[in-house]
């Protein structure tokens, strides 16, 4: 034993330093970690090159495709429960990367336990149970709604709950409704790789937003459209303190 206490203490001292709280953003490609806690219980892992930090990526509402890679953007949670044998990222928005091809890499639980599906906080209604009107006095308000990196899709039990509310709002309220939406076009380099958004994916992103709004009952002549390129980030809830990510968004403006 004696002899073990060196070569450990010589070990952890070699591995990189993990500090709660910490923003990490990088390229990987993602591996799954093939656990067994029921239904949806697998987790979703990804290594950030440049420091070699293996981190639990699995709280995403986007979840990864093996076969691509794939843009983390998170925070080290002040709670680990160490459930997929990596420090956790809670909050972490990925991004799939279909221009970036992947191996396809799955391991073993090796005692990892994973962890119990539950519904997200951001859980869209069904259809045929509407979500009654917010009371009034109605004000002019903004809706911010995030979207992954070069897609103009609403993110599944999270942009899409954006969106609903948006909508609910809006018919209260009456008035107009004016969309902006926005790309990232400015390149920047993660992790050896340069990534940037095309230009007219915020107008796609703008009208599949107003697509939205119709479909969910917003007079459709009472919608504007705008879009824009490199937006400032913004603070808001619904990108969880991430505030990188907000650089790739629409804003829903009502003006009752």
């Amino acid at each position: 034993m004696r002899r073990l206490i060196p070569s450990l203490l010589a070990l952890l001292a070699l591995t990189p330093a993990i500090s709660a709280a910490e923003a990490v953003r990088f390229v990987s490609c993602p591996v799954y970690r093939d656990t067994d806690a029921g239904r949806k219980s697998g987790c979703w892992l990804a290594e950030e090159r440049e420091t070699g930090r293996r981190f639990d990526i699995t709280p995403s509402a986007t979840k990864p495709d093996w076969s691509m890679g794939v843009l983390v953007e998170g925070r080290i949670a002040e709670k680990q429960d160490n459930a997929c044998g990596a420090p956790l990222l809670e909050p972490v928005r990925v991004s799939v990367l279909p221009e970036m091809a992947c191996t396809r890499a799955m391991i073993p639980a090796e005692g990892f336990p994973g962890r119990r599906f539950v519904l997200p906080p951001r859980n869209i209604r069904p259809l045929y149970a509407p979500d009654p009107a917010p009371p009034p006095p109605y004000t002019a308000k903004l809706f911010p709604i995030p979207f992954d990196f070069g897609r103009d899709f609403a993110v599944y039990q999270q942009s899409d709950w954006m969106l609903v509310n948006a909508a609910t709002y809006a018919k209260a309220a009456g008035g107009t409704v004016r969309i902006i939406g926005y790309a990232e076009t400015q390149p920047f380099t993660l992790s050896g790789q340069t990534l940037a958004e095309p230009a007219d994916l915020a107008r796609r992103r703008a009208e599949k937003a107003r697509l939205w709004l119709v479909g969910l009952g917003v007079p459709a002549d009472k919608v504007s459209l705008e879009w824009r390129e490199n937006p400032a980030p913004l603070a808001d809830p619904a990108f969880d303190g991430l505030t990188e990510t907000s650089r790739r968004r629409v804003d829903i403006r009502v003006e009752p």
